[in-house]
């Protein structure tokens, strides 16, 4: 069934289908736009997020590497959006490069985060994110990502 096209936009319970992470690491609420080599998601910054109790509570803002992994997350999407039987596979951080954060993302903001291929091997990706929020530049980076088989369950 993971080989059919998946329909957008995906929302929260579709992404779960596609991505390990879950609350409060899920960093993607919706996939908007899904090519072949782009993809649009969106992350709803809520002044309820976990890791604002300890991120600069007086003034709180989202930590850089959170927005680099909302990128990464989204990225996850893309690659195995290309891939037969994506739920035995699993999608790794393997660098990041270039990265610049541009504004501070705070509660109430809506973090757009579009992803495009830079290099597309089988088993590994270069992509390029940038991370808006009402059209501004938050933070972009250049992400490189293997593919995995996932672990089998016991």
């Amino acid at each position: 069934m993971s080989d059919a096209p998946l329909k957008l936009p995906l929302e929260i319970e579709e992404i779960k289908a596609i991505l390990p992470h879950r609350s409060p690491f899920l960093l993607v609420d919706r996939i908007l736009e899904l090519e072949d080599m782009r993809v649009v998601g969106l992350k709803n910054v809520t002044a309820n997020e976990p890791f604002f109790a300890g991120h600069f509570p007086e003034m709180k803002v989202m930590p850089g590497v959170l927005i680099i992994e909302a990128m990464a997350q989204v990225a996850a999407v893309l690659v195995l959006n290309r891939v037969p039987d994506r739920e035995k596979k699993i999608v790794f951080f393997a660098s990041i490069s270039e990265a610049k954060f541009r504004r501070p993302v705070v509660p109430g903001d809506q973090l757009r985060v579009e992803v495009d291929f830079l290099k597309l091997k089988p088993s590994v990706a270069k992509i390029r994110g940038r991370a808006t929020v009402d059209g501004q530049l938050a933070a972009e980076a250049e992400i490189v990502a293997t593919l995995n088989d996932r672990p089998q369950q016991a």
